[in-house]
């Protein structure tokens, strides 16, 4: 028998109503998650001024809560300054969302991977020294980060 998931209102909401879809030809930052196991991919494209996001947009290829969860974290960080924008967690989207079921948390995980590295993009474009995380000591997994819960 296959498992039935809930979804709340607002997750509902954003996937039939997805909020800011779309590309942007002159994206200060642009930011491409994928996950090989479920085949979600998102892209997110920002526009930033004075070091806050002015303008953002995403395409998403996925599930119902892979377009809600970007949907979500694209109305989270319109107008947010960047470095508040970089602490937004998976947790935060799925929050903002009024929760979302345990197998598709990775989806929530993937719209904040996304819009950081969208801002990743941005500050290596502006020269800026961007250090990426690393992996804690010893750790390996079988598949790709963005899915991982320990990466």
């Amino acid at each position: 028998m296959a498992q039935q998931i809930g979804y709340s209102k607002k997750v509902m909401e954003h996937f039939m109503n997805p909020k800011n879809v779309g590309t942007m030809d002159d994206a200060d930052g642009h930011g491409k998650v994928g996950n090989p196991i479920c085949g979600d991919l998102m892209e997110i494209f920002i526009k930033v001024k004075d070091d806050k996001i002015e303008d953002i947009r995403f395409q998403t290829f996925g599930c119902g809560s892979a377009i809600a969860t970007s949907s979500m974290v694209s109305e989270m960080a319109k107008g947010m300054r960047l470095d508040e924008a970089m602490k937004i967690t998976r947790n935060d989207v799925a929050d903002e969302l009024d929760g979302l079921p345990p197998v598709k948390m990775h989806c929530s995980n993937l719209a904040a991977d996304a819009l950081h590295e969208a801002i990743k993009d941005f500050k290596r474009k502006k020269g800026e020294i961007v250090e990426e995380e690393e992996k804690p000591a010893g750790h390996t997994c079988e598949h790709n980060h963005n899915h991982c819960d320990t990466c």
